[in-house]
């Protein structure tokens, strides 16, 4: 008879071998990064999960997920940039909330109540490195409260370590950042991360409104606080000329454009 650490030691290692198992033959890329979330899903206690790629401490896209409520629910980090992923990377810890409505949780006052409004109430956020770098990371997200037990958790995290195989196929692509985000040879590298709307959005702001590249996201970021969208979803209205933005239009209070 196995003793109760043994077993935990077992439901580890089944766990583990489950999430590899469900990667194996996937491929690389866009497709692994989906698997591996929709593998999170199917086989831990949560709702939705969703990798994140940060880049100087900016949520530069969302590299895979378990469908739409999970990337929307990414989205907000960007939105608002503020979140426990980028929390995660900066500290090269676990962020764990098993309680987003907890009073004391104050940590993100634009991104929780928007995450809570969704209809999520508890949200772990495992960093991925590589080589020692951290470069992503895997959100988990429940709808109800509580925490992840410890033989969730400890596969959870063994899942944030798959996430680097695909990150690193993205690391190896070369991508520019720094042209993504001018319209650069790096443009359709980004376009994977399905954020190119962000940056074709700036760029329209930025000729409309006589403005540098920081200053017209940070304008497209606080209309999406003020009107409670995704920057993404504000992005495609000015692309597709449903909303123009004039120079009155300024961060409202409590959307700090300057920690942009």
């Amino acid at each position: 008879m196995q003793s109760p650490n043994s077993q935990v030691v077992t439901a580890q290692s089944r766990l583990r071998e489950q999430l590899a198992s469900a990667m194996a033959g996937v491929g690389g890329g866009l497709s692994a990064a989906d698997r591996l979330c929709v593998a999170c899903v199917e086989l831990l206690p949560v709702d939705g999960a969703a990798i994140s790629v940060i880049h100087d401490g900016v949520s530069r896209g969302t590299f895979g997920s378990s469908g739409e409520f999970s990337r929307r629910l990414d989205e907000f980090q960007f939105t608002f940039g503020e979140g426990p992923c980028l929390d995660a990377v900066s500290t090269g810890a676990p962020v764990l909330v098993s309680d987003l409505a907890d009073p004391s949780e104050r940590r993100w006052p634009a991104f929780t109540p928007a995450v809570l409004d969704a209809g999520v109430h508890a949200i772990f956020a495992l960093p991925t490195a590589i080589a020692a770098v951290h470069i992503g990371v895997l959100d988990l997200f429940c709808t109800e409260p509580g925490p992840l037990s410890d033989t969730d958790l400890s596969a959870g995290m063994w899942a944030a370590e798959l996430a680097a195989l695909p990150l690193l196929d993205l690391m190896n692509s070369d991508l520019d950042w720094e042209a993504a985000g001018e319209g650069g040879d790096g443009w359709d590298q980004l376009a994977s991360l399905e954020r190119v709307e962000v940056y074709q959005a700036t760029g329209i702001l930025m000729g409309q409104l006589d403005l540098d590249s920081i200053e017209a996201l940070a304008r497209l970021r606080a209309h999406a606080y003020a009107s409670g969208q995704t920057a993404s979803e504000v992005a495609w209205d000015i692309i597709e000329r449903r909303l123009v933005l004039d120079s009155d239009d300024t961060p409202t209070s409590g959307y700090d454009a300057g920690s942009i």
